[in-house]
């Protein structure tokens, strides 16, 4: 009995030195050396608005606001500032479409309801900031500003909503927070993270008449939004 117990001590405890073995072997261990590095991501959105009221003519004004899931993609360069700081810059492109429903305005669909399809160009500049390296594994957190054009906003266009058309600003500021998680493999890092993006500036185009049930009761209207990005450098 205590052979066999001996065995099994004995191999179980090879066994785990040879996990523990292969656990420090270390996949690209001189990735975060260089001071640049460049990638790429993709990833999908769920952005909404803020909606917030003013006094308006327009009585319990209740503005409802559902979103579809949207994609990003874009490119990553990356500056090395500290063993533990990254400065990053990440172009891309961010899109989806919400859907907005005047609860307090009566009639048909086309009259209480409008849908509002978004695409940026994403520019956010990301400062990075990483424990150390794990083994294999690296969580970090981030946050940033961001310059975002809106190609489908209809900003400059004469059309309002008294002809079915809601308008938003083409020029925005926002910045996002987040968190994640880099994972060294053999040939590339790839690196998850969650992140929350809101608008600064107000989106809104106000109608060109001054008493327009769809935009006067609205004192603010920004992006919301969450986020999954996975980045592959």
């Amino acid at each position: 009995m205590l052979k066999k117990l001996f065995l099994l001590g004995f191999f179980g405890f090879i066994s785990y030195s040879s996990q523990a073995q292969r656990e420090k072997i270390l996949n690209l261990p001189s990735f975060d050396k260089d001071l640049f590095h460049y990638g790429f991501y993709l990833g999908t959105n769920n952005n909404s608005y803020k909606v917030s009221y003013k006094p308006s003519s327009f009585n319990n004004a209740e503005i409802e606001v559902t979103s579809s899931i949207g994609f990003n993609v874009g490119l990553i360069a990356d500056l090395r500032l500290h063993n533990n700081i990254n400065l990053r810059f990440e172009p891309g492109l961010m899109s989806n479409t919400k859907t907005l429903t005047f609860k307090h305005i009566s009639g048909a669909d086309n009259v209480k309801i409008r849908e509002v399809g978004a695409t940026y160009l994403h520019l956010p500049l990301v400062l990075k900031l990483s424990t150390n390296r794990l083994n294999n594994v690296r969580p970090y957190v981030l946050g940033g500003i961001s310059y975002d054009y809106n190609f489908s906003s209809n900003e400059n266009n004469n059309n309002d909503n008294f002809t079915g058309e809601f308008r938003t600003t083409t020029s925005n500021i926002m910045y996002e927070i987040g968190v994640g998680v880099d994972f060294y493999f053999s040939y590339f890092k790839f690196s998850p993270s969650i992140r929350g993006v809101f608008a600064i500036n107000n989106e809104i185009v106000h109608d060109n008449k001054a008493l327009s049930q769809w935009t006067d009761p609205i004192d603010y209207l920004g992006t919301r939004g969450v986020f999954l990005h996975l980045s592959f450098e």
